[in-house]
């Protein structure tokens, strides 16, 4: 059961988002002595078939056109015309036997009403609309999106249709802009971001009341799914679900098609799920940790609390104007120093630090932006280099924080023999390995612990709310109530 129901979805907020982007747009115009006439003009995401058939893959919207329009079909088109701030949605023209095999045709004034904007016209009057809405002299102008993605290395589609060399287009202005308006939340985006981190936080204490030794790693990904849609109605996760028991918690994007969630994990076994729902476009991304028989041992809990230090410890240093990649090494150096009371580690924590070494352990980033992606826009704007160090060159950001940010919180400590191994041969940090206790954690896999932040004025607030302590999962795990009763 559940206690949450999905909430209303306001459009409003799709609203604000386009007049946040207008704004900036005049501003940067403006500072650039340029004119204010000109579109905004994106294209929609294309629904697609499976391969060659005709299976219709379920479809989600396009992230940038979803911030601006909030519109769930696809292959629309929309624009905003910077002058007067008015939007317009270009919806595409259906066949006649749509109504037959999809449902009602719906009006113009279903979308217009539906979606909050000035105008709604068909596809095949782009051109005509244009031309006519144009206010400035010679060819209307259309601000196109394009511009690079520094987390997958792919570019934005900018828009395209039959006609377009009819226009001047600008290719280098929107990205930028439009990127940057992704990444400070408004408090309409913060409700739905928050119902996502809560339907998920309550989807994995489910998991965890549920798990039993010798059942599939593939059937915790199901209770979750099961709970965050039949209770949450969050029919697409923010990402392909993780999974992970024994030796796979040291895979660090494991669930994927080569390794799909499927091994039958033992007694004694500790599960890494990194798991979360998303809702109208807006995600969440939550990871915990624990034992599948609800009992954490001395060496699991030493990893386990190592980790849980480090994200404890950066959430209480997070506050507008600190920089994450001084959050990330913070974050090392706590496990460090809790690897080295373990005996796992000896020596000097700061030549380990300079030697890098919690790159071994933590290869990947602290945290990411979050919000319609899970690794939101914004991370690497013009002006902000990414480090090029183990381990800091994985950092999605390497900003300070400022109000209003959403960010993960993901402190991890694997043991991946591919990066163990070596570093245990190095000439330079080879000194820094207690090798006797270390072979105990050959096959222990890895913990990570990742909560969803706001950055608020004076420090942050958590939205995640799971059960961290492990006496906490202990007792959740072993049917007690979360939150615990006073």
């Amino acid at each position: 059961m559940s206690t949450l129901s999905p909430p209303p979805i306001p459009m409003e907020l799709h609203a604000g988002n386009r007049q946040k982007l207008v704004d900036s747009m005049r501003r940067h115009l403006s500072n650039s002595n340029r004119s204010l006439d000109g579109f905004v003009f994106l294209q929609g995401g294309e629904e697609k078939n499976r391969y060659c058939t005709d299976h219709t893959e379920l479809f989600r919207q396009e992230s940038y056109f979803a911030y601006l329009f909030g519109v769930r079909e696809p292959d629309f088109y929309g624009a905003i015309d910077v002058g007067s701030g008015k939007s317009i949605l270009f919806i595409p023209r259906l066949p006649d036997d749509y109504a037959v095999w999809l449902g009602e045709i719906k009006p113009l004034s279903h979308f217009k009403e539906t979606y909050m904007v000035d105008m709604v016209f068909y596809v095949d009057e782009i051109i005509q609309v244009f031309n006519e809405q144009f206010k400035g002299s010679g060819k209307p102008l259309l601000y196109l999106l394009h511009g690079l993605n520094t987390d997958s290395s792919n570019f934005s589609k900018p828009a395209s249709f039959e006609g377009i060399e009819k226009f001047e287009t600008d290719l280098t202005t929107l990205h930028p802009l439009l990127a940057e308006c992704r990444v400070i939340k408004s408090s309409l985006e913060l409700q739905l971001i928050q119902f996502a981190n809560d339907i998920s936080s309550e989807a994995h204490i489910e998991v965890m009341r549920r798990v039993t030794p010798g059942m599939k790693e593939y059937q915790m990904e199901s209770m979750f799914l099961h709970h965050s849609y039949m209770y949450g109605g969050c029919r697409h996760c923010s990402y392909t679900c993780i999974c992970a028991t024994g030796d796979n918690s040291a895979v660090l994007h494991y669930g994927h098609a080569a390794a799909p969630n499927d091994r039958t994990f033992e007694d004694g076994d500790l599960a890494l799920l990194d798991m979360g729902a998303e809702y109208h476009f807006y995600g969440s991304d939550i990871t915990c940790s624990f034992p599948v028989n609800g009992k954490f041992t001395s060496d699991q809990s030493l990893i386990y609390n190592a980790v849980l230090d480090a994200h404890n410890s950066v959430i209480s240093a997070m506050k507008p104007g600190v920089n994450w990649v001084d959050m990330h090494k913070l974050a090392e150096k706590i496990i460090l120093e809790s690897l080295k009371k373990g005996s796992i580690l000896t020596g000097d924590v700061d030549d380990m630090m300079v030697q890098r070494l919690g790159a071994v352990f933590m290869p990947h980033g602290l945290g990411h932006f979050m919000g319609i992606d899970t690794h939101d826009t914004g991370g690497y704007p013009k002006g902000v280099e990414r480090p090029k160090e183990p381990g800091l060159k994985s950092l999605r950001t390497a900003r300070d924080l400022l109000e209003g940010m959403v960010i993960t919180v993901e402190p991890g400590c694997y043991f991946i023999k591919a990066l163990l191994f070596p570093a245990m041969e190095n000439a330079t940090t080879s000194k820094f390995f207690n090798r006797e206790t270390i072979e105990r954690f050959r096959n222990f896999g890895g913990v990570r612990i990742e909560s969803d932040l706001i950055v608020t004025a004076n420090g942050c607030k958590n939205m995640t709310n799971v059960p961290r302590e492990t006496w906490e999962i202990e007792a959740v795990m072993a049917g007690g109530p979360w939150p615990p009763t006073k």
